[in-house]
């Protein structure tokens, strides 16, 4: 039996993943309802994709006895509310990160999340990106010996707008956790000290939400082995994310700047087409994690990025922000974070 889903906030990404589900990407889930607080936003892409429930109130969605998970994709200030909601109704939960913003309103997810014992995995897509799953599969297999360093590069094409910015929660918040993330994830231990550096190059309106468009973030893991985190909302050329992790007896290379696998060579040089935004770049990924994820509702298993995961994340993107602001390294507990010069 299909595990039957509804989405809530179609956004860009939430109609991405609405589009997934709606077109039999995924298999064993049906789309059966969309949500979203805008006038006339559920209703239309109801009528694209045929979805014969659809709302602007969520109530609706959670209060369904036939809705057996949901896929929140709403304004990060929602998420806790939403995703309790969901759990105390016994539904399963895919929300996209960050998991909230407020450790203690992470605490309190995870606490009804155990006491529910409903499944909850949050969008940490490039663990399912299929160069990434090969990249760990390597790794784990002893290819480069013991991963020492590891180096990420996130490049948006643009800033969001104004509006965007001043509630996305900063730049290590918004766009540097997918890097803490699956740096975790590669290197296969825990980030213990973060030292966060940013600049306002080219956005002078960030300034006024004391964010930055373009930074990095130095790290050091429990394991012994460093690295460092560009992210940057500055790259004219297109959308660039890219990874390498150096190990003891090798390294890997992880992403492209190559749309497609063709390059035009002319009397002028050769030239190809760069990857246009990060839907283009993790369009695999974004069906790969619903996938999983239907996969562990249908089986009862735990996500390979969970509640959890989503909190340690919040913890180390809290520290660089704090690392920032402050001027100094944030060295890190086991689940907490401690400021020292």
């Amino acid at each position: 039996m299909a595990i039957r889903c509804a989405v809530l906030g179609l956004g860009r990404l939430g109609y991405h993943h609405a589009k997934n589900l709606a077109t039999h990407q995924v298999g064993g889930a049906e789309l059966v309802a969309l949500v979203d607080p805008m006038a006339g936003r559920a209703e239309q892409v109801a009528r694209e994709f045929g979805i014969r429930k659809w709302t602007e109130n969520p109530d609706e969605v959670f209060e369904d006895s036939d809705i057996d998970a949901v896929v929140i994709v709403t304004p990060t200030s929602t998420h806790a509310e939403m995703i309790k909601r969901a759990a105390l109704l016994g539904k399963s939960i895919f929300v996209e990160k960050p998991l909230t913003q407020k450790l203690d309103e992470a605490d309190e997810i995870i606490r009804t999340i155990r006491e529910q014992d409903v499944i909850c995995q949050v969008g940490f897509m490039r663990r399912f990106d299929p160069a990434y799953a090969e990249a760990k599969r390597r790794i784990d297999a002893g290819d480069i010996g013991k991963p020492i360093y590891f180096k990420g590069i996130t490049r948006d094409d643009g800033s969001p707008p104004a509006e965007f910015i001043k509630n996305s929660g900063r730049m290590f918040l918004d766009v540097s956790i997918h890097d803490y993330d699956i740096a975790r994830y590669l290197m296969g231990a825990e980030i213990s000290s973060v030292s966060a550096h940013g600049s306002v190059l080219l956005h002078p309106f960030m300034e006024e939400f004391h964010d930055v468009d373009q930074a990095i973030t130095y790290v050091q893991f429990d394991s012994g082995a460093a690295g460092d985190m560009e992210a940057s909302r500055n790259s004219p050329y297109g959308h660039d994310i890219r990874t390498e992790i150096i190990g003891t007896e090798g390294s890997l290379f992880i992403g492209t700047l190559r749309n497609q696998d063709v390059t035009l060579l002319t009397a002028r040089g050769s030239t190809y087409e760069i990857i246009p935004d990060f839907q283009t770049r993790f369009r695999d990924a974004y069906r790969l994690e619903l996938d999983h994820f239907i996969q562990c509702v249908a089986n009862r298993e735990t996500p390979i990025v969970t509640e959890i995961d989503g909190k340690i994340n919040l913890e180390i993107a809290i520290a660089a922000t704090a690392s920032f602001d402050k001027g100094e390294t944030v060295h890190m507990e086991v689940g907490h974070a401690t400021s020292r010069t």
